[in-house]
């Protein structure tokens, strides 16, 4: 394995242990300790409201290994842009697609500056392939796009992972706006990835999120299926389309495959 490659951007920022974050509490639902009582104490209240929310957390992990995975045996993709990444957990996006493809290259983004202080761990590659860290805002897709050119080729095919990240875009349409400058800045042949939680569907997890996003903690806004869908407007969806994320492609490793409240798809550029 290759050294860390350098991380972009802004490194003063200070972790905040006295608010709950939504990064830290993900971790804690997924079994990692890189969190602080506040984070346990938010996430126990949410479970103790809505306990299945911790099958949405694994249930996100797996769709993404099993995307990461198809975009790299089928499709034929080097190259990832990994938005909101969140805390290094297990089978992160680089460990997916160099263990298939060594040559892999990988940028992740995120502004948590946790997740900034333990991007070492996102930063080790293998020696054909190539990670990188990148110090910055959902909002700013301009300054991610430059920043992620100096380690991907941008010419070139390229996967858009925008996983549980879209959601705290309060704006709709400011959400849709994003992912569109993201995808017109990469070519023919590229594919978005896309999964976030869902309303409409679970009415305990609803209220357990509203509740949640008036606690003072970052707000997450959950969207309608037909929402997350149009996300993947323009582009070519890839069997099974827009689906609870335990139903796309699900192997014999994925949790039990019935509908929750998390919707996920992926779809090529054409």
């Amino acid at each position: 394995m290759t050294d860390p490659a350098p991380t972009h951007g802004p490194t003063h920022q200070q972790i905040d242990t006295s608010v709950p974050h939504s990064a830290r509490i993900w971790n804690y639902w997924l079994g990692g300790k890189d969190n602080y009582p506040v984070d346990e104490e938010a996430g126990d209240a949410y479970t103790a409201v809505f306990p299945g929310i911790v099958t949405i957390a694994r249930s996100s992990r797996a769709f993404l290994r099993r995307t990461i995975t198809y975009l790299v045996g089928e499709a034929g993709i080097r190259q990832f842009l990994d938005i909101g990444t969140g805390l290094p957990t297990a089978d992160n996006t680089h460990e997916v697609a160099q263990r298939i493809a060594p040559e892999s290259r990988i940028v992740y983004v995120d502004n948590d500056p946790m997740v900034l202080a333990h991007a070492r761990a996102l930063l080790y590659s293998t020696r054909e392939g190539a990670t990188a860290y990148v110090d910055a805002d959902v909002l700013d897709p301009d300054r991610i796009l430059t920043a992620a050119a100096e380690t991907l080729d941008l010419t070139r095919p390229t996967a858009l992972i925008l996983s549980n990240i879209l959601g705290h875009v309060a704006d709709y349409d400011q959400a849709r706006s994003i992912v569109t400058r993201l995808m017109d800045a990469l070519p023919s042949g590229s594919y978005l990835a896309v999964n976030d939680g869902s309303r409409g569907i679970d009415p305990v997890f609803e209220r357990a999120q509203d509740a949640y996003n008036e606690s003072g903690a970052v707000p997450y806004h959950l969207r309608t299926v037909d929402q997350i869908t149009a996300f993947f407007d323009g582009l070519e969806l890839v069997d099974p389309g827009v689906v609870p994320v335990p139903l796309w492609r699900p192997d014999d490793t994925s949790p039990a495959p019935e509908p929750i409240g998390e919707h996920g798809g992926l779809a090529r550029k054409p």
